[in-house]
Formats: C-alpha cells, sequence, structure tokens
C-alpha cells in the first residue's frame, strides 16, 4: 500500500518538486515564489549551508550558524511553498512520482539537486579512516578531531605517537584543500603554540598531496603556482604528482613510499554526483553526473530536471562539462525558472551558456589568488576581493555580520575563539557523569 507524504495540499496548479536546498535549488525557489506554482522543496536538513566557508567552521574560525541558514525563514511568507526535511530514495518516470524515506510524492515537474558528495575512487579503507568536508556536520567534526588530538598528544610520552597526533594531512590541491592548509597553518603559528605551550609544535606537520602537477587545477598557472609559494611561506608541505594509495587511520602509504603518520587526514581529492535510483543508466555520464540538455532536462526523460553538481551538460565551451562550482547551479537555476515559466505561456526555452565570473581561494591573512575574466590578482588585492565577495553571498544579515566581526577579530588579533570542543553524549557516558557533590 502506497504511503504519500501527508499534509500537502492538493495542487491547485503545476507542481514542482525541488530537491535539494543548496545554491541550485534555492535559487530556483526564489526565482519560482509568487509565479503561480505550488512548489515541494525537499531537503535532508532544514537549512542552507554556505559551502565554500565550511573550512573555516572546521579551523574555529566561524560558528555553523554563521554559514547556514534556516529553509523555514526563507520560505515562510510563501504560502504555495512547502518544505520538508526527506531524502529521495526513488523516481518513477511512468507514474511521475518520487519514493522518499517520509513517503511518496506526485509531480508535475521534478529538479535534482542534491549536489555531489566526497568521492574516494573507490578506496575503501581511506573512506573508512579519512575525514571529508561536505557538510556542517563534516566540518564540526574534522574541528573536534583536531582538538582532540592535540589533547590525546598531551598524555602521550613517546615521540613517536605524539606526532601521530600532531600530524595533519591533506589530500587534494582544490580550494578545500589549499585553503585548509593554510588556515591550518596559521593556527600552527599564532594559535596552537598559546593554548599548547608543552608541546614541541616544530615537530608538527601540516602536509599537503596533490596528484596532479598543479594546485588549483580549475585556475590559472600563475594562480596555482602563487598558492604554491603562499603554502610554502607558511611551513605546509605541498607534494605535487604525489598520490595517497591506503590509510589505515595511523599510516598513510604514498606513492613515492615517502609514507607519513597520521591520526588526522582530512580528503578533499574529488567529488561524486549523489546518485539516485530510477534514473536510467543511459542518463548518468562521468562521476555518476545525470547528462542534461541546454535546457537541464534529463536525457530521455520529459519534466526531469537536474542542477549544479548533479548534472553534466555538454557544450561547445565545455566539452566536458562544467566545473562543479556554486556559480554554474546558481546559472543554471535561474535559466531553468525562466524556461519553467516560458513552457507555461507556450514560447520556447532558452539554451543555457554559462557566464565565468571568475574563481579565487584564500590561503592566508593578506595572501588569496583570484582568476577574473580580464585579469589575475593574488596577495592583498585578492585577499579583499574574496572576502567582500565571501561576505555578501552569505544567505542573512546576521549571518554577514556574525562572520564579519569574527573575521575583524581575527585579523587584527590573529586568534579563532571557536576552539570548543563539543561531543555529543553518548549511552557509555551519559550513565557515567561526575557526582556534581563530590569534592
Amino acid at each position: 500500500m502506497k504511503t504519500y507524504i501527508p499534509n500537502i495540499p492538493t495542487a491547485k496548479s503545476s507542481r514542482i518538486v525541488i530537491v535539494g536546498g543548496g545554491f541550485a535549488g534555492l535559487k530556483l525557489v526564489r526565482k519560482l515564489a509568487g509565479k503561480g506554482f505550488q512548489i515541494i522543496l525537499l531537503d535532508r536538513n532544514n537549512f542552507h549551508q554556505f559551502q565554500p566557508l565550511l573550512y573555516q567552521v572546521a579551523t574555529a574560525g566561524l560558528e555553523p550558524s554563521a554559514i547556514s541558514f534556516p529553509l523555514r525563514k526563507i520560505l515562510q511568507n510563501e504560502k504555495d511553498i512547502h518544505f520538508r526535511i526527506a531524502t529521495i530514495e526513488r523516481v518513477d518516470t511512468e507514474k511521475q512520482e518520487i519514493q522518499t524515506n517520509i513517503g511518496i510524492l506526485s509531480y508535475d515537474k521534478l529538479v535534482l539537486a542534491m549536489g555531489a558528495g566526497t568521492n574516494f575512487f573507490g578506496q575503501k579503507n581511506i573512506e573508512s579512516n579519512a575525514l571529508s568536508m561536505k557538510t556542517a556536520s563534516d566540518a564540526i567534526l574534522i574541528r573536534n578531531t583536531i582538538l582532540q588530538n592535540f589533547e590525546k598528544a598531551l598524555l602521550e610520552t613517546k615521540p613517536e605517537r605524539i606526532n601521530q597526533y600532531l600530524n595533519i594531512v591533506l589530500v587534494g590541491g582544490g580550494p578545500t584543500g589549499v585553503e585548509l592548509a593554510g588556515a591550518l597553518a596559521e593556527m600552527k603559528k599564532f594559535i596552537f603554540p598559546k593554548d599548547y605551550p608543552e608541546l614541541d609544535l616544530t615537530k608538527m606537520r601540516i602536509v599537503l598531496y596533490e596528484a596532479s602537477p598543479k594546485l588549483l587545477s580549475g585556475m590559472s598557472d600563475s594562480s596555482g603556482q602563487s598558492a604554491h609559494k603562499y603554502l610554502i611561506k607558511l611551513g605546509v608541505e605541498v607534494h605535487l604528482s604525489t598520490s595517497v594509495d591506503d590509510y589505515d587511520g595511523t599510516e598513510l602509504k604514498i606513492s613515492d613510499n615517502n609514507n607519513i603518520q597520521s591520526k588526522t587526514v582530512i580528503w578533499s581529492a574529488g567529488v561524486v554526483a549523489n546518485g539516485i535510483l530510477g534514473i536510467p543508466d543511459s542518463a548518468i555520464g562521468k562521476g555518476k553526473r545525470i547528462i542534461v540538455d541546454r535546457h537541464n532536462q534529463v536525457s530521455g526523460l520529459e519534466n526531469i530536471f537536474a542542477l549544479g553538481d548533479l548534472c553534466i551538460m555538454e557544450t561547445p565551451r565545455y566539452p566536458i562539462g562544467h566545473p562543479q562550482v556554486a556559480q554554474v547551479a546558481i546559472q543554471q537555476a535561474s535559466l531553468l525558472a525562466k524556461n519553467i515559466i516560458l513552457d507555461g505561456l507556450g514560447k520556447p526555452r532558452k539554451v543555457f551558456e554559462y557566464t565565468d565570473k571568475g574563481s579565487m581561494a584564500t590561503i592566508g591573512h593578506n595572501l588569496a589568488v583570484a582568476d577574473l575574466p580580464k585579469i589575475k590578482l593574488k596577495g592583498f588585492i585578492a585577499w579583499v576581493l574574496w572576502s567582500i565577495v565571501h561576505l555578501f553571498t552569505i544567505v542573512g544579515i546576521k549571518n554577514r555580520i556574525s562572520t564579519f566581526l569574527n573575521w575583524s577579530w581575527s585579523y587584527f588579533t590573529y586568534d579563532q575563539s571557536l576552539r570548543i570542543l563539543i561531543l555529543p553524549k553518548t549511552p557509555s557516558n551519559k550513565n557515567h557523569q561526575p557526582d556534581k557533590t563530590s569534592t
């Protein structure tokens, strides 16, 4: 017997179901709001998160709430938009229904915008033992792991064990790996010596491995070279054309046989699209991305669309698909909203053409690189530009103010005040709390 999601009003107009409240999904909802559609937004979380700043949560520079915004608050004044916390499990393309963990939902148009997850390239040991950073929960786990390992290092007497806890390894030289490495290097220089004076932090290593011959492969050679130079200046060990073959939780096996001991390995070497059952294999491309046409319609399927990191669209300018960055997702969502409206008017759709507004990455205080359409910047100017763009892209005025204050404090004091180790209560410690009346 089918169980439909309860308390969803019968659609008086066309029902558009959007799966994913990230950059693409949220932009599409906003563009279609008030246009005469019933919109159902599904997401596994009840908030939109600003992923480009997750690394600052992981390194205690920002609190998670500063880069997160409740979806219900965004939608609270829209009577024809309904939100549910759910995960999609299967699409029935013939019946135009989706199966979710909370029930079945019918649609007139379905938009898939679930993004991508971490790609471990089939390496099960690494997947089990390394950390990744795609969500706020991941970032908090990284922060907790780093702080816990420093506390454990204080309790060790053997140098090799201490080094295991102090060494931090990052795999992947894209923006995530580079920005994390720079932030951790500044923590090593300015924060950890004050917090852990008993530890010999000259023995701490921050190591970055990248399988390709350059950092920031999606940016220009000059930006990659500048980022490399900045990281070396900050004390990061950078190894290019070097891959990680295995990791057992303590030792990394490296392709050049220079293995390293570490209890903290952060993997950001690639992404893979979040798959969904019911989409035919013929519509699945490289990296499990869903193949779409120039209108973001899924290949071979009517009334189903895919956006952002989840899809792959071949164009003359991008024959192997667009880069998996936020701007692509936002621009695709904006055009899809226009095309859905054009469909209702019986007018022809417009084709998607990506406008590259540039790429940026920050490495540390006053250190950043930026590839703009007509100019390439580095150093302080690029860092200021990066800060302004990211600050004004965050959803919510309160979040922008909070982020600005945190950044201002960190800039002038070289301190990050959110080094708080908050662990969830577990059954093992729930009934073994200290007696508060004892002395």
